[in-house]
C-alpha cells in the first residue's frame, strides 16, 4: 500500500509546489502575491481530496494506482491551484490569462484519463468517480469565477451535481445506479468549454448565450437522469407491492386450507368419540 498512497500525496506536494510558483509568476507581472485566503483554498482542496481519495483506495484495497488515475490525480492538482486562484478573486485582482491557462489543460486532460483507461484496460469505479468529482469541483471553481460578472444564476452550474447528491440524502431511490450516458461526458465538456470561454471576458456578450445554453443541457441530462431514477423506483415499488401481495395471498390460502383440513377432520373426531 506504500505505493499506492505515496502517488497522490506526492502530487499534493506538487500542487503546493505549483501554487508557490504562482506567487513567483505573479510578482513577475507585477501583480501582489496571491491573497492568503487563496494559498488556504488551495492546500485545503488537495489535503481533503486526497485524503478522500486514499481512504477510498484503502477501502477497496487496491493494489495500484493506475496511470489513468494518476492523469486524474495531476489534473486534480491544477483544479486545486485553480480554486486557489479563484477563491482569491473574490478579494483581489487575478489576471484570466493566468486563470484559463490553468484550465485549459484541465480540461484537455479529461479526455485524456479516459482514453489511458481504456488503453490499459484499468477502468476501475474508483477511477470513474475521481474523474466526476474532480469535473464537479471544477466547474463549481470556473461558475463561481464567472458569476462575479454574469450574475449569481451561473452558479447553478457548480452547484446542480453537489444538489443532486444531497437530494439523494433523502431520496434514497436518487441514489440508484444510473446506466452509462456518453451525453453525460458531452454536457460536461460544454460546461467547462462555456464557462472557460466566459472567463476570458473577451466576448461579452456571446458567452452569456453560451452559458445560458450549457446550464439549459446540464438542466436536461440531470432532469432525464431524475425522470429515469423515478420510473425506475416507481417500477421497483410496484415489484415489490406486487410480491407483498403474493404473500399476502399464499398466506390466505394456506390459512384457507388449514381451516378446510380442520373442518375435516372435525366430524371423524366426533365419530370417534
Amino acid at each position: 500500500m506504500t505505493k499506492v498512497q505515496s502517488a497522490p500525496i506526492s502530487l499534493a506536494v506538487a500542487g503546493a509546489v505549483a501554487a508557490t510558483l504562482l506567487g513567483v509568476v505573479a510578482v513577475y507581472w507585477h501583480e501582489s502575491w496571491l491573497p492568503a485566503v487563496g494559498w488556504l483554498a488551495a492546500l485545503g482542496y488537495l489535503v481533503i481530496s486526497n485524503f478522500l481519495l486514499l481512504r477510498g483506495l484503502q477501502r477497496r484495497l487496491t493494489s495500484q494506482f493506475g496511470s489513468a488515475n494518476v492523469v486524474t490525480a495531476v489534473r486534480s492538482t491544477l483544479v486545486g491551484v485553480i480554486t486557489g486562484i479563484v477563491v482569491a478573486s473574490f478579494v483581489a485582482p487575478i489576471p484570466a490569462a493566468l486563470l484559463v491557462a490553468l484550465v485549459v489543460p484541465a480540461l484537455l486532460l479529461d479526455a485524456v484519463d479516459g482514453w489511458v483507461a481504456r488503453r490499459t484496460n484499468s477502468a476501475s469505479e474508483l477511477g470513474a468517480r475521481f474523474d466526476m468529482e474532480v469535473d464537479a469541483f471544477l466547474l463549481l471553481a470556473l461558475s463561481a469565477y464567472v458569476s462575479q460578472t454574469l450574475g449569481v444564476w451561473v452558479l447553478a452550474i457548480g452547484v446542480m451535481r453537489y444538489a443532486f447528491v444531497v437530494a439523494g440524502w433523502n431520496f434514497p431511490w436518487l441514489r440508484r445506479q444510473l446506466p452509462f450516458r456518453y451525453w453525460r461526458k458531452v454536457v460536461t465538456a460544454v460546461q467547462g468549454i462555456a464557462l472557460t470561454i466566459a472567463a476570458t471576458g473577451l466576448l461579452p456578450v456571446f458567452d452569456v448565450v453560451l452559458v445560458a445554453i450549457a446550464l439549459a443541457l446540464l438542466i436536461e441530462s440531470f432532469g432525464r437522469d431524475v425522470v429515469w431514477l423515478a420510473a425506475r423506483s416507481g417500477r421497483a415499488a410496484r415489484s415489490e407491492g406486487d410480491s407483498r401481495g403474493d404473500g399476502e395471498h399464499d398466506n390466505a390460502d394456506r390459512v384457507d386450507h388449514d381451516r378446510l383440513r380442520h373442518e375435516g377432520e372435525a366430524p371423524l373426531l366426533g365419530n370417534a368419540e
